[in-house]
C-alpha cells in the first residue's frame, strides 16, 4: 500500500492512521513525505516511538524508522497480546501514541497491556489524557472496545516525564454507532488537575472559573479537583469538561495551563469551547469526530453522527480510511451541522 504523507493535512495524522490500518489489514505499507506540511517534517520522537510500539505489537518489519526520516516501510505480521513498554523521552504526546496503537490492539489475539513512560500527558496540539479517558474511551466501549486507563504520572511541556498505563480487551468485531439526535443534556462533568501547584489552588481555580462561565450560560458542572503530586520534575495543569445527553451524545473540551496564563483563563477556555459545542447541538465534538473515523470505518454496517464542522483531521482520516479499507463515507449538511455517515 502506497501512501503519500503530504496529502490532505500532511501531518502526523496520515502516519498514525496508515500504520494502524496497515497493521489491522496485515498488509505492507510504504509511506513517503512523512509530515511534509509541518515546520519540522519527518519523524519526531513521539512519532518514532508510536511506529516502534505498533511494530512490536504486530511483529512488523520496519525500515526507515529513524529520527527525522520522511520515508518508512512497515510490514506487519500477527497482532499479539501481552505486555508492552513504550518510552517517548520528550514531552511528546502520549495521547497521540495511544491513538496510533489503540485500533491495532482492538484486533489482538488476547488482552494487551501497554505502559508508556517519559512523555507528555497534557501538552498542546493534542487531547489531554483525561479527554481520552473520559470522552473517547467511553464511546469506544459502546462500540465494543473495553479499556482501562490509569495515569501514574502527569507530564507537561517542556520536560514531560509523564506515564500512562492502558489495558485493552480486544473485540475482534466493532459495533456500529448511530448518534443522530442531540437530545437533552443530562450531565456536565469535568476533571481539573494540577501537579505540584496545590498551594496556589490552581485546580480549584480552574474548576471554579469553568463552573462560573457555564452557570452564566445556564449550565452547571460537576468538576472533580485533583491536586496531583506524581511528578516533581514538571509542574503543570489541565482541565477537561464534557457534556452527556439523554440521546447518547457526548461533547468534550479541554485546556492546558501555560506560563503566564492564569488558572482562570484555563478554566474559561475549556468552558467556552464546551459552550460552543453545546450551542451547535451536534452529537460529538469536533475532535471526537475525527478520532472516531478508524473505528467507524472498521465496524460492521452503517454508522452516523453529527459534528459542527469538518476539520482538516476529519477530512484526512476519511480520505485515508476510504483509500485503505475500501469503505465509503458521505458528509451531508443537516441544518447548521454536518452528518458524517459510513454507508457500509
Amino acid at each position: 500500500m502506497e501512501i503519500d504523507g503530504s496529502q490532505k493535512s500532511g501531518s502526523g495524522t496520515v502516519l498514525r492512521l496508515s500504520i494502524a490500518l496497515a497493521a489491522i489489514l496485515g498488509q505492507p505499507l510504504h509511506i513517503r513525505n512523512i509530515r511534509q506540511n509541518r515546520p519540522q517534517p519527518g519523524l519526531r520522537p513521539q512519532h518514532l516511538e508510536a511506529v516502534s510500539t505498533a511494530a512490536r505489537i504486530c511483529d512488523a518489519e520496519v525500515e526507515g524508522a529513524a529520527l527525522n526520516s520522511r520515508e518508512l516501510w512497515f510490514k506487519p505480521n500477527r497482532i499479539r497480546s501481552g505486555k508492552f513498554e513504550a518510552e517517548i523521552g520528550t514531552a511528546g504526546s502520549i495521547s497521540m501514541l495511544l491513538m496510533t496503537v489503540l485500533p491495532i490492539c482492538a484486533f489482538a489475539d488476547g488482552a494487551v497491556r501497554l505502559h508508556v513512560a517519559k512523555g507528555g500527558t497534557d501538552v498542546s496540539n493534542s487531547p489531554t489524557i483525561n479527554y481520552i479517558r473520559n470522552v473517547l474511551l467511553p464511546l469506544l466501549k459502546r462500540m465494543g472496545l473495553g479499556t482501562s486507563l490509569t495515569v501514574p504520572k502527569y507530564g507537561y511541556y517542556p520536560k514531560g516525564m509523564g506515564e500512562v498505563t492502558i489495558a485493552i480487551e480486544p473485540c475482534r468485531s466493532l459495533r456500529s454507532i448511530l448518534l443522530e439526535s442531540f437530545g437533552k443534556i443530562k450531565a456536565i462533568k469535568g476533571v481539573s488537575v494540577c501537579t505540584f501547584l496545590s498551594e496556589r489552588k490552581v485546580a480549584e481555580r480552574q474548576a471554579k472559573a469553568a463552573n462560573d462561565y457555564l452557570r452564566e450560560k445556564d449550565h452547571g458542572a460537576e468538576i472533580q479537583v485533583v491536586n496531583d503530586r506524581s511528578n516533581p520534575l514538571q509542574k503543570g495543569s489541565s482541565i477537561v469538561l464534557w457534556a452527556e445527553t439523554d440521546a447518547g451524545a457526548i461533547l468534550g473540551a479541554d485546556a492546558i495551563g501555560e506560563l503566564r496564563k492564569t488558572s482562570e483563563a484555563v478554566g474559561n477556555e475549556a468552558a467556552e469551547k464546551l459552550h460552543t459545542e453545546i450551542s451547535a447541538m451536534p452529537t460529538v465534538d469536533i475532535h471526537l469526530a475525527d478520532m472516531l473515523i478508524p473505528y467507524v470505518a472498521l465496524a460492521e454496517g452503517k454508522s452516523a453522527y453529527l459534528t459542527r464542522a469538518i476539520s482538516e483531521h476529519l477530512a484526512t482520516n476519511i480520505w485515508l480510511a476510504e483509500k485503505m479499507l475500501n469503505v465509503k463515507f458521505t458528509i451531508k449538511k443537516v441544518g447548521g451541522l454536518f452528518k458524517v455517515e459510513k454507508t457500509g
